[in-house]
């Protein structure tokens, strides 16, 4: 989902998706948000409208845009003021808002509505507060909508469970030019980290969150020694074509998250390919994408009462259903609704549903088991040492373009800002003209 050699072309098109200067409709009226495209039914987003009327009697109008890149959707907002309303950005974007003071605290009281908050999971709050500020905890102005792990999807009939069950199994040569790598430079230097650490790994000397989140220079040119070595034997870098690949028996291995897993291994089952998926024994990363209120956000109200919408085990439910993903939703009715009798193994799942979910048949490929989530940790903001990071990507992939790219993107994400102070200087100028006419012609009647 996150490939930021896109950024060129999400910076052009965004010159020309800037909100009208002439639209007199009350902002109170109208909510807008910005999403992942493909990550909520459409049949939810449309009954929104009719709920919210019906919870606080007032009419709501929709503006929805998605995106691909959680940096072009910061941007939008850090540099160019958007006033989105509710955005659904991943953990580290979230951070990174939270210590730049880009949020609003959600809202928590809806009058007689319920309070569907209280069903995000006490996991997926839990682990989004280790994001938190001095002053700020971010459970207060972040609230989970999926998550899911990062892994390997392979074909059970190339690649036996105990090779997919490691990192080492992309660096093995018998696999070569059927191995995709996802393009996601946070993933890959998480990925290549841990295989570089195995052997300290297994020892206790260090954590999977410890090197995950090591941007020192030494741990930067350690990943990109490890990459480059794996270069080779990859069939490519992929952002979205992997599942295809794999389904289509094409590909036997596959680093990939656990979402497009699911959608890969239901798709392949129809065509007799068969898939699997494992997080390697190592650790790996868990993500979290939540719903929050940007600084300069127009209706508090409304996206607040939307966060809450999503949060009914409904709708989250069919939100799953439609993106393939797994909500932060923990309610028994979520619970019920994914208990499989006709599984033969059994997953401890208390951690997210609660003690009482110790021991249930539910696909180990959305929930994990209590064993894989406590090897697995979340990756954080790199910080100042972003630009180190994807220069090193940039010289793996043999883009040689490395600072010249960063250039390029400031300059694309400069021109974006001048060209909307541009467009409201004239708005503003468009309304002064206007309030000059009303006033000559109330002159003129008087």
């Amino acid at each position: 989902m996150r490939k930021i050699n896109k950024w060129l072309v999400a910076c052009a098109c965004a010159l020309f998706s800037l909100t009208g200067c002439y639209n007199t409709e009350s902002r109170e009226n109208v909510l807008k948000i910005y999403n992942w495209a493909d990550y909520i039914d459409e049949d939810v987003l449309a009954e929104f409208p009719q709920w919210y009327k019906e919870q606080t009697g007032e009419d709501i109008r929709i503006v929805y845009q998605t995106f691909d890149i959680n940096e072009i959707m910061l941007t939008k907002i850090e540099r160019g003021h958007e006033d989105f309303d509710v955005v659904c950005p991943s953990e580290y974007i979230i951070e990174r808002m939270l210590r730049k003071g880009l949020l609003l605290p959600i809202d928590t009281v809806f009058g007689k509505t319920p309070n569907y908050l209280h069903n995000e999971s006490s996991y997926i709050r839990e682990q989004l507060d280790k994001l938190s500020r001095p002053g700020h905890r971010a459970s207060d102005y972040a609230v989970g909508y999926m998550w899911g792990t990062a892994g390997i999807l392979f074909n059970t009939d190339h690649v036996p469970a105990e090779d997919a069950g490691t990192w080492a199994s992309l660096w093995n040569l018998k696999y070569k030019n059927k191995i995709l790598m996802k393009e996601s430079y946070r993933d890959a230097y998480g990925t290549a980290l841990i295989y570089a650490n195995a052997g300290n790994l297994e020892k206790g000397k260090v954590t999977v969150e410890e090197l995950m989140n090591d941007y020192s220079q030494a741990s930067i040119d350690t990943v990109e020694k490890y990459l480059k070595e794996m270069k080779p034997l990859i069939a490519g870098w992929e952002a979205d074509f992997g599942k295809e690949m794999m389904t289509k028996g094409k590909a036997w291995l596959n680093m990939t998250w656990s979402g497009d897993a699911v959608w890969a291994i239901e798709e392949a089952e129809g065509v007799g390919v068969n898939l699997d998926y494992e997080v390697p024994a190592e650790g790996s990363n868990v993500w979290y994408d939540g719903w929050v209120i940007p600084k300069y956000a127009k209706n508090k109200k409304a996206a607040s009462y939307f966060i809450n919408y999503l949060c009914r085990s409904d709708v989250a439910l069919r939100n799953m259903d439609a993106c393939g993903y797994v909500s932060a939703v923990a309610t028994p009715e979520i619970l019920e609704a994914k208990i499989d009798t006709t599984l033969s193994y059994f997953s401890d799942l208390s951690y997210f549903f609660g003690p009482a979910a110790d021991s249930l048949p539910i696909d180990k490929v959305q929930y994990p088991d209590r064993k894989v989530v406590e090897r697995c940790a979340m990756i954080r903001d790199s910080g100042d040492k972003t630009e180190l990071v994807l220069e090193m990507w940039s010289r793996v992939k043999g883009d040689n373009l490395g600072v010249g790219v960063v250039i390029v993107i400031l300059v694309s994400v400069g021109v974006m800002v001048v060209f909307t102070v541009y467009r409201r200087l004239q708005c503003y100028r468009h309304e002064k003209a206007q309030r000059r006419r009303r006033n000559h012609r109330k002159r003129k009647r008087k």
